[in-house]
């Protein structure tokens, strides 16, 4: 009708890349005013018009792994997300979209394309770190080095170099890959060894086992013998006791070991002769001194005896006596269990005011408590 104008998208041309903002000038004032159910034609025009933009911009990243069908479908939807968010009133269609599609593919790069799961921010610091690698070659004739390249990136060298390790992980080499030659052996075969160790696994787990249900001190023996390398002179010193006597302590308990190994069921373990005297299990008393309350202890004080400890201790100091001394004379030894009691003891004396004691503690007990900030008093 005369007197009026219609504003159409342009059809396609070969005059280059400034026909993209004619077109989306032209996209804009076409649907000025309509609803958004008649606004497809008009969107579909454009992004079928802009299609070769966005397939020249895919092309520039072939040749890096990725199909360039692949990478012309993440071009196409970076071109449609950018008509969608188009506002004329921003600048330049054509640059919009270019920064749109460009994002697009290299989101695609970074989130879709690694053999390894590695993190986004050194992804992004690898991108760094190779468009800084390519500009110092450039000025310096040589590689430049990690020094250097934190240096230009303002970034630590230990994410430097995190960063140049983690890009081994964009595509890794196959275990399947072969060795090359005559060979017909593949990459997967040239990696590890083969543990010796393997078959003692079991015997391991097995005795890891029996030396729970060894006594406390003998325990000990063998761990400052076997694992600390100490001499048996040395263990003796540590314990208060002969050389010989931890001699015989260690073959009673190896032989003890072997025999369980060999057992369907692990035979009881007996005390020695020499030892007969000697409680094994916890033993606690506690009689009154005139004002003074002393806890007799002896034999091992592992998990069992703890609570047994623990109610005597709190007893003798709720009765509010001048003083409560833990007499440890007769203790051959303290576990966890033991130390946890006897602090806990400790911890109610303070409540209530009472001073409490440690006294007569053997050398081995002795070195446990202060290792656990309980100090004894002199024998």
């Amino acid at each position: 009708m005369f007197g009026q104008t219609t504003t159409t998208t342009p059809p396609p041309t070969d005059r280059g890349l400034e026909d993209l903002d004619a077109a989306a000038l032209a996209y804009a004032a076409r649907i000025e005013g309509l609803p958004p159910e008649r606004r497809q034609e008009a969107r579909d025009d454009l992004v079928r018009f802009a299609l070769p933009f966005a397939g020249r911009l895919a092309r520039r990243y072939r040749g890096r792994g990725e199909p360039l069908e692949d990478l012309e479908q993440v071009a196409r939807l970076g071109l449609v997300n950018a008509v969608d968010r188009y506002d004329p009133e921003r600048g330049s269609f054509t640059a919009y979209a270019a920064i749109t599609i460009v994002g697009e593919i290299k989101r695609h790069f970074r989130d879709r394309t690694w053999g390894v799961h590695v993190p986004r921010r050194l992804r992004d610091l690898i991108l760094e770190v190779g468009q800084a690698t390519a500009a110092l070659t450039s000025e310096l004739s040589r590689a430049p080095t990690v020094a250097e390249l934190a240096q230009r990136l303002e970034t630590p060298e230990e994410e430097i170099l995190a960063a140049l390790e983690s890009a081994a992980g964009y595509s890794p080499a196959s275990l399947n890959a072969p060795v090359g030659g005559e060979s017909s052996a593949e990459f997967g075969d040239l990696v590890g060894e083969s543990d010796n160790a393997l078959e003692s696994v079991d015997d391991r787990v097995t005795v890891s086992g029996l030396l729970h249900a060894l006594p406390w001190r003998e325990r000990r023996i063998l761990a400052m013998r076997f694992y600390g390398n100490q001499t048996q002179a040395e263990i003796a010193a540590r314990f208060g006791i002969s050389q010989m006597h931890v001699s015989r302590l260690l073959s009673r308990a190896l032989t003890w070991l072997r025999q369980a190994m060999l057992a369907d069921a692990p035979p009881p373990w007996q005390n020695g002769a020499a030892e007969s005297a000697e409680p094994a299990k916890t033993r606690i008393s506690v009689r009154q001194n005139g004002d003074r309350v002393v806890v007799e202890v002896g034999g091992d004080v592992d998990r069992d005896g703890a609570d047994q400890l623990r109610r005597a201790m709190l007893e003798a100091v709720t009765g509010q006596p001048r003083e409560v001394v833990v007499d440890l004379v007769g203790a051959g030894g303290v576990d966890a269990g033991g130390i946890a009691a006897l602090m806990a003891g400790r911890d109610a004396a303070a409540r209530t005011g009472v001073p409490l004691r440690l006294a007569r503690v053997q050398p081995a007990v002795r070195r446990s408590l202060a290792a656990a900030g309980l100090p004894a008093a002199g024998d």
